[in-house]
């Protein structure tokens, strides 16, 4: 009972994760805060729906269609598909209307819904359509550069591209990885020196807040509500 989740990495720019996920007599779920905008696609009692999911500021409760299957490609940071301003969707989303097992309209045009093992031609086709797009500036700080332009001018962009700041993609990025290395078995004490929290009780709040789990929940896995998709982030943390 619960969600039974599958995931792998990505080694296309454009994607962090490609997962899939199904529902076990489940109706509820902890979302966990997310940096990443996604592309999912999902199907119960015969209709399949999609839909263009922004970041998740912080965790919180969610429904979850009983029996029902999801697919889902979580673009990588500075990743988004302009028609759809990712400003517009943090912590929530846009439907993607007239989709079919076999088909998904985008901008004006029919495309093969796509599955776990074909999303990065799919996402590929969607960079060479002009669907998506990558403001090389977030993978670039992210990957330690430090680019010639003003202070505020990187966190405008950053949010036009990202729909966060980087203050606020450090602390998710942190929350997620210090909720899996408490799953790991880690002790509090050693993930609060680890990770550069203040004390255990900075790292109380940080999980409440992000992962809405403290850990002594996260060490006791066996819950009555599951959690989302949880992972070790592969994006280094913006300084």
């Amino acid at each position: 009972m619960g969600l039974e989740i599958e995931s792998r990495p990505s080694e296309l720019p454009y994607i962090e994760r490609v997962w899939r996920s199904r529902s076990v007599e489940v109706g509820r779920m902890t979302s966990i805060a997310a940096s990443h905008g996604e592309l999912v696609f999902w199907e119960h009692d015969g209709r399949v729906q999609a839909a263009v999911l922004g970041p998740e500021p912080r965790a919180c409760p969610a429904l979850v269609p009983r029996d029902a299957t999801f697919f889902g490609i979580s673009f990588a940071l500075g990743t988004s598909m302009p028609h759809v301003p990712i400003s517009r969707l943090v912590g929530g989303g846009a439907e993607i209307p007239d989709v079919t097992r076999r088909s998904v309209w985008l901008k004006g045009s029919a495309w093969h819904v796509p599955d776990y093992d074909n999303a990065e031609a799919f996402v590929r086709r969607m960079v060479r359509e002009g669907l998506v797009d990558c403001d090389p500036i977030v993978p670039a700080v992210l990957g330690g550069a430090v680019p010639d332009v003003s202070e505020r001018t990187l966190q405008r962009r950053f949010v036009a591209a990202t729909g966060l700041t980087q203050g606020a993609i450090r602390q998710i990025h942190r929350a997620r990885e210090a909720a899996v290395l408490i799953q790991e078995g880690v002790p509090a004490h050693d993930v609060v020196h680890r990770l550069g929290y203040f004390d255990q009780p900075h790292l109380a709040r940080s999980l409440t807040r992000f992962i809405g789990r403290t850990a002594t929940q996260l060490s006791a896995p066996d819950r009555p509500e599951p959690l989302s998709l949880l992972y070790k982030p592969s994006s280094p943390v913006p300084a």
